[in-house]
């Protein structure tokens, strides 16, 4: 029987991966909504379905905590034909960055 100590410690462990893994996949399905509605408000074509995570670190936030960053691709087609890839970050769950469809701007000649 393990003892006393070696199971909490097991406990808190499992519980530590438990919340990591939970806050990445709602750091994924928060970057897929983002990365869908502006496809869907460029009027482009979202490719695949998914995003894909790209990178992880951790960066201070404007308040000066310490809070993991993630980066995600995903890609889209104007066309149909061509794919290009969409980047968005997330600091918590907040969007720090996006590069990716835009809104078409008509532009007017002066």
């Amino acid at each position: 029987m393990p003892d006393f100590p070696t199971m909490i410690f097991t406990m808190l462990a499992g519980f530590a991966a438990f919340q990591w893994w939970s806050a990445a996949r709602a750091a994924a399905e928060r970057a897929g909504r983002l990365g869908r509605d502006a496809c869907a408000r460029a009027g482009v074509q979202w490719l695949d379905q998914s995003v894909h995570a790209h990178s992880m670190r951790l960066r201070r936030g404007d308040d000066g905590r310490l809070r993991v960053e993630r980066s995600f691709r995903f890609e889209y087609s104007d066309d149909g034909v061509q794919r290009h890839i969409g980047h968005l970050v997330l600091r918590g769950d907040q969007l720090v960055a996006f590069s990716g469809p835009a809104r078409p701007q008509v532009a007017t000649l002066s």
